[in-house]
């Protein structure tokens, strides 16, 4: 089992994307690939899970060569890789947090896009949302985060 964060600030060139699904067109997040903090926090569960590092492991920010990467991409060489050494994804759970960005009306494009990416059926990967209610950098709005927790099998 391994657990994933990922942060951004807003302020970037739209959209927001969530699993490579667009939930906001009007607003972006500041960041070196495209900033999907959904793919980010799934994508670095399943590196946990398999015991083989971060992101920041396998595609560096300081690289130019990301810049404006695909996260779903990104997403998608982790399964690769954590298939390389015999473990593939059972299970994804992942919270958006956010005091603006309304997950609800996008949650089943979500949902199967990371089906998709990790190959589980939609019945296997679970998407929610919060807010803090006001509190810190994402109570303010300056923000968006997640977290996620995979599960892996031989």
């Amino acid at each position: 089992m391994g657990w994933g964060l990922d942060v951004h600030r807003l302020g970037g060139d739209p959209p927001i994307l969530l699993a490579g699904v667009e939930v906001d067109q009007e607003r972006g997040v500041i960041a070196t690939s495209d900033g999907d903090v959904v793919a980010h926090a799934v994508a670095d569960a399943l590196l946990g899970a398999a015991a083989l590092g971060d992101l920041g492991t396998f595609f560096p920010s300081s690289d130019p060569q990301w810049t404006n990467a695909d996260s779903m991409g990104l997403l998608r060489r982790v399964v690769e890789l954590a298939d390389s050494m015999k473990w593939r994804p059972s299970f994804c759970d992942v919270t958006a947090v956010s005091e603006s960005v309304r997950v609800a009306p996008f949650r089943e494009e979500v949902r199967a896009a990371l089906a998709g990416a990790l190959g589980l059926s939609v019945g296997q990967v679970s998407v929610k949302a919060t807010t803090t209610d006001g509190l810190g950098w994402v109570g303010r709005d300056q923000g968006i985060a997640a977290v996620a927790a995979v599960t892996v099998v031989r």
